[in-house]
Parts: structure tokens; sequence; C-alpha cells
């Protein structure tokens, strides 16, 4: 079946992680493929973009690994499914203001981290903060996910979790110095982010629009990544004016470097790296079967709270063929 209309529900207001979505429009690789894409910015209040997915206003959604990994145990909602990862590398990290003087997760402790509310968030910071040599315990405040890095400068939280290529390049032109903490420096094997997610039934439905719009895509980074500066003219451009130039030039120059593997491919996922993170997950008593929520439900959903106490749930075995399923490089083209 053709699916000739395709939307994406972006994680964020448009940016250089989405840069080739805007530059495969521009360029003409989508209509190449006889497809129409629009690209959905969340609104105020802020809708999850993987619910825009689930409830089917979107096509495709952007969002980090452990949305896909959380649905797997998910039974009043579509289960989603990652296809695609939109840079090779983590560019993300927790980070503090250097004008704060904590230099080292471990003086995280008893202070306030600015929280997306994510399923697996606060555990993973509790962990960094653990693995630096401190006792987990801090205070975790989940605010509206478009005003946590004004929270952070503002002195309204004490750290939080960005990218280094949108907040840390702002940050620099800024002249604002931050200290910056590396999961992977921490002993956190993190997954890909961000990836794009879909519902397994719109995948498996529209096999050949689901590939079309990979392969255009796949241009559209691999343009990103060999000309950066069309790529930031076209962004700001696509933005209408709401970007400013210079930061989307500087910050096309830094997200640019990691669209591609080493290879020079975009989007390929690595099965060792997610079998890695979903280990450490298990490992770590976070790969359960309990959802997080404002409003638990005993025995279905759990409070933020609860998720960092370890009252998670049911531990998921590494071996549940749902896990299996949380990500495919299947629409992916082949590599050349």
């Amino acid at each position: 079946m053709v699916l000739k209309d395709v939307s994406v529900a972006l994680d964020w207001t448009l940016n250089t992680n989405h840069a080739g979505f805007v530059v495969a429009r521009a360029l003409g690789y989508y209509n190449e493929e006889g497809l129409s894409v629009s690209l959905i910015e969340p609104g105020t209040p802020y809708v999850p973009p993987a619910e825009r997915v689930r409830d089917g206003s979107a096509t495709f959604a952007v969002a980090p690994s452990e949305t896909a990994i959380s649905s797997c145990s998910q039974t009043e909602k579509p289960r989603l499914q990652a296809v695609a990862a939109l840079l090779a590398e983590d560019t993300s990290a927790v980070v503090t203001l250097k004008a704060s003087a904590l230099t080292s997760p471990k003086l995280l402790e008893g202070r306030t981290y600015a929280s997306y509310g994510a399923r697996y968030e606060g555990r993973i910071v509790q962990q960094l903060i653990k693995n630096a040599g401190g006792s987990g315990e801090y205070n975790e405040v989940p605010m509206p996910a478009l005003d946590i890095w004004a929270a952070l400068l503002e002195g309204k939280a004490d750290a939080t979790w960005v990218f280094l290529g949108h907040e840390g390049v702002q940050a620099e032109m800024d002249f604002v110095e931050l200290n910056v903490f590396r999961l992977a420096d921490h002993g956190i094997p993190y997954g890909f982010t961000p990836v794009l997610v879909a519902n397994p039934e719109t995948l498996r439905d529209h096999q050949s629009s689901m590939k079309a719009f990979l392969r255009a895509t796949a241009r559209g980074y691999e343009a990103a990544a060999a000309d950066p500066q069309r790529a930031a003219a076209l962004l700001v451009e696509e933005s209408k004016g709401a970007l400013n130039p210079d930061f989307a030039q500087k910050s096309q120059e830094y997200a640019s470097k990691h669209y591609l593997s080493a290879s020079g491919r975009w989007g390929y996922m690595e099965p060792e790296r997610w079998q890695t993170f979903l280990k450490w997950l298990h490992d770590t008593g976070l790969l359960t079967d309990a959802t997080a929520s404002r409003a638990p439900v005993e025995g279905k959903s759990a409070s933020l709270e609860d998720l960092r106490s370890g009252k998670a749930g049911k531990l998921l075995d590494l071996s549940d063929p749902r896990l299996a399923e949380v990500f495919t490089n299947e629409f992916l083209p082949e590599k050349q």
C-alpha cells in the first residue's frame, strides 16, 4: 500500500538535529519519491512526539531510544519501533553552569535537576551520580520541556540534560561556560538519540513508502553533512526567521560531524549498541514493565520517585521477544 503524505513530529523546535528532513524537502528528494512530507513542531502545551504517532496524527516521531524501549511493556497504547538514528554518535550530556562549581556528578547530591519526566531519565541521572562516587540522592523536578534550558540559566535548576550541538553551542555564543558530564565517560553505555520511531503496523502496511521516505531522508542528511553552510541556510529559511543565522551556522558545523557513521552511512543502528544499552538497563533494574505516570496506578505505572527508588514493576527478561523488536534497520537504504 502506498502512503503519499508523511508527517514527522519533532521533539523540539526546529534545529540542526532535524536538518536532513529540511534539506531533503528543499532539494526535492521527497518529491522524487512521490512523497509530501510535513514537519510538526511541538506546540503549547507540549505534546510528546511519540503520542502523535500513537494517536495517528504523525507517521514518525523524533524521540530518544528509551521511547521505543519503554513502549515494549505497554498494553494500552501501540508499541513503537525505532527505524533510524538521526545521529551516529551521542551528542547529549548532563550539564551544570561552570559558575556553580558543580564540577562532578557526585556534587549533584541534594541538588535540583530539571527533568523532562522521561521513563528512564531519573534513574540514569541517579546512576551517573553514583558512578561518580555519590549516593544518588537528588531532587528531580519535571518542567515544561521548552523551559528547561532557561531554568538552568536562571538558577531554578542546578543541572539538566542537553544536546551539545544545540544548547552547548548557544552557551558558547552567550559566553556561558558549562561543566559537561557525558554518560559514556561515567560508565553508562547510552543508546542512540534521537531516533525516528513509528508504529510497527504503519511500517508493515506501507513498506514501500517507509523505505522511500528513509531513502530520501538519508540523502538529506548526507547532503547536510557535505555542505553544512547550505543546510544551515535552508534551516533558517524553513524556520521563517526563528533561527538565528549565526547560531544555525555554528550549530550546523557541530551537528554535521555526527550525522554519518565512520563509513559514511546515515541512520544505521548497530545491534550491539542497542544490546549493550538494554543489558545495562536490565542490570541496573531499570528494564521493567512499569510505565512512568504522574498519577501512578499500582501494578501498571509508577511515579518518577518510584522509578528512582526501584519500585518499577517486574524486571523484563533480556530474551523477551518484544525487546528484539524495539528497533529495525530493515527500512533503511542498503549500504552503498
